[in-house]
């Protein structure tokens, strides 16, 4: 597999070519996932001078890692740069950035004192937007010193208090994967993100769509078996969402079927089978999924 240096973190890792993008597999910006950059952009990039990728790069880096560690997809090209710099979404104080390292181990425990081992931690400044290590380490003590977390070596722990603080921070609750499986429509996309997902989240999960407008299916398959719950609505009938929710039950994840009326008598299995959640509207579905859920 060819390999290349990813330019926000320096590191040497293996490359997957898709498109006009690469993929940057498990480097320090995305430990356990990756990110995509559009190859024209690279050299670019690479050409940028020493004291704008000083001030740039750390945060390009965290935000990939934040990002990917919420289950996000992160597709950059050298125009999102400028714009990601500058979004209000960027930590700024000491503050802020611990807000990101209580955070990271909310999303990583399963309660106070749960441990979280953070290996490297001389490569893991980026979980709080810091440009270096120093100010990680000072984060981190401050966070002790505030009683918030135990840290032994490179072992984190939220205690009650932390706990509760990231709790409040993230919501008050941790969202669960949930996907949702569509057609290639585009308008029916649009109108799911707008209306249906935001429900989803109220319910408690923490919903991704996925349609299959030459997706690639490794990936699909492998969100979905990390996933609490699939919702896959048959309207087009798409082949891809058949076989995507047939995986999803093979595994035994709960699946959620949905279909527009005016395909419900057209199903290539029968109704009885699978029990779809027959709806007219988007709006009608949100309100019959949040009472489902619920």
């Amino acid at each position: 597999m060819q390999k290349k240096l990813c330019v926000f973190c320096n590191e040497i890792v293996p490359i997957e070519s898709k498109g006009e993008h690469d993929r940057y597999v498990g480097c320090h910006c995305s430990p356990d996932g990756f990110y995509s950059l559009l190859r024209d952009s690279y050299d670019p990039i690479r050409a940028f001078p020493h004291h704008t990728k000083r001030q740039l790069f750390p945060i390009i880096s965290a935000y990939i890692r934040e990002l990917t560690d919420c289950d996000e997809r992160v597709t950059l090209s050298i125009e999102d740069l400028e714009t990601i710099r500058n979004s209000p979404r960027i930590p700024v104080t000491i503050e802020e950035k611990g807000s990101r390292l209580l955070q990271y181990l909310y999303r990583h425990s399963e309660g106070p004192g749960d441990p979280v081992v953070i290996n490297p931690l001389s490569q893991s400044f980026n979980l709080t937007y810091s440009p270096n290590l120093q100010e990680l380490v000072y984060i981190i003590e401050k966070l002790r010193e505030e009683q918030l977390i135990v840290r032994e070596s490179v072992t984190f722990r939220l205690t009650e208090q932390g706990w509760s603080e990231a709790a409040v921070r993230a919501g008050g609750k941790k969202l669960k994967s949930c996907f949702v499986l569509l057609p290639d429509d585009i308008d029916l996309c649009a109108e799911w993100s707008e209306i249906l997902l935001p429900k989803l989240e109220q319910c408690g999960y923490q919903p991704r769509l996925i349609n299959h407008s030459g997706s690639d299916n490794t990936d699909s398959m492998q969100q979905i078996s990390e996933s609490k719950l699939i919702i896959a609505d048959l309207t087009n009938h798409s082949p891809e969402v058949y076989f995507a929710a047939g995986y999803a039950l093979g595994i035994n994840i709960p699946v959620i079927w949905t279909v527009n009326r005016t395909y419900a008598d057209k199903l290539f299995v029968q109704t009885q089978q699978i029990r779809p959640i027959v709806w007219d509207t988007v709006e009608e579905l949100a309100a019959l999924l949040q009472q489902r859920l619920s």
